[in-house]
């Protein structure tokens, strides 16, 4: 039965996992930007990744309009979020842990330079937005780019002065599609060695960490899809052993009773719930009186013994004629 448990408790890991809640947050903008966004002004490009001199960047959303092009970095956190727009690193804490991250704005400052070399745009013509989607709460003044939930629709929309003509925005959108990396998983793949090294140099990380979680994510897939077939398996064996066959061959067989037997199981079953008969009772007079009078001469207690064991005798014979009779 613990097996049935395996799964659950790798799903469980999975939906816990950084990975997979950067995901949510990123899907979450992506359905609201196609719902509270004009799809004909605003173009959305998803996990734009871009060569640099060292290495890639990785986008998570790229909006384009004639109010400018937005690099939007996305964030699902829980928590409480304290930080300013000049710190390198923000914490976030949970109850009584702390746990420190990169200030995103800064993390987004190198999205921006590297989307703006390649479209060779002014400042003003492209904008940096954090998104911090999830249960979080900032316990700090945030800059006006620094959002929460659907806070950064409005902060886009507050963009109401045109910056691109309709024919640079078609310029943006072609330069964006050739110039980045094809999305693919040895893609990301790349971008995510390259950033571990990147920590690894700067901060000291240990990358062994790293490995043995790249292990784990590589292995999860294919363990889960093992545990599944194998618990699949196992419940149609149990089943097909155990199933609605067994419980109608039964109810056949217990049909093909002899009929004097099941009568007779019946009568046993009704005679046990019974009290104990007259015959039983005269029975026990007639012992109990016998016994008493062993050794002694009460003509009393004799009279009253003959008495008790031929009322039982009479008892007895009738009953025993009764059932002889047809």
């Amino acid at each position: 039965a613990l097996w049935y448990l395996v799964p659950l408790l790798i799903l469980a890991g999975i939906i816990k996992s950084p990975w997979f809640k950067g995901k949510v947050g990123e899907f979450l903008v992506n359905l609201s930007i196609r719902l509270f966004l004009d799809k004909s002004r605003y173009h959305l490009i998803k996990n734009v990744t871009l060569p640099t001199e060292n290495g890639t960047t990785q986008i998570d959303h790229v909006l384009v309009s004639e109010f400018g092009v937005f690099v939007v970095e996305t964030k699902n956190m829980k928590g409480w979020i304290f930080g300013s727009a000049r710190q390198p690193f923000w914490t976030q804490k949970i109850f009584r842990s702390n746990h420190k991250f990169q200030n995103p704005l800064h993390q987004n400052y190198k999205h921006v330079k590297t989307l703006q070399t390649l479209l060779g745009l002014s400042d003003h013509q492209i904008h940096s937005v954090v998104v911090f989607m999830g249960s979080s709460t900032f316990k700090t003044h945030m800059p006006e780019n620094v959002t929460q939930g659907l806070g950064y629709v409005r902060y886009i929309k507050s963009r109401i002065e045109p910056v691109l003509s309709m024919e640079q925005v078609a310029e943006v959108r072609q330069k964006v599609a050739s110039g980045r990396l094809k999305a693919s998983f040895a893609t990301d793949r790349a971008h995510v060695v390259h950033v571990r090294g990147l920590v690894t140099e700067r901060y000291g990380a240990p990358v062994r960490r790293a490995r043995r979680g790249r292990a784990f994510r590589l292995l999860a897939g294919p363990v889960l899809v093992v545990i599944i077939g194998f618990i699949m398996a196992n419940t149609y064996s149990t089943f097909s052993s155990y199933g609605p066959s067994e419980s109608l061959s039964k109810s056949r067989s217990d049909a093909a009773l002899p009929a004097q037997e099941k009568a007779n199981s019946k009568m046993i079953i009704t005679r046990r719930n019974q009290p104990p008969s007259e015959l039983m009772l005269a029975r026990q007079e007639c012992n109990s009186l016998i016994a008493a009078a062993l050794g002694n001469k009460d003509p009393r207690l004799l009279r009253d013994r003959d008495k008790a064991c031929a009322h039982y005798k009479v008892m007895q014979g009738g009953i025993t004629e009764s059932r002889q009779s047809p």
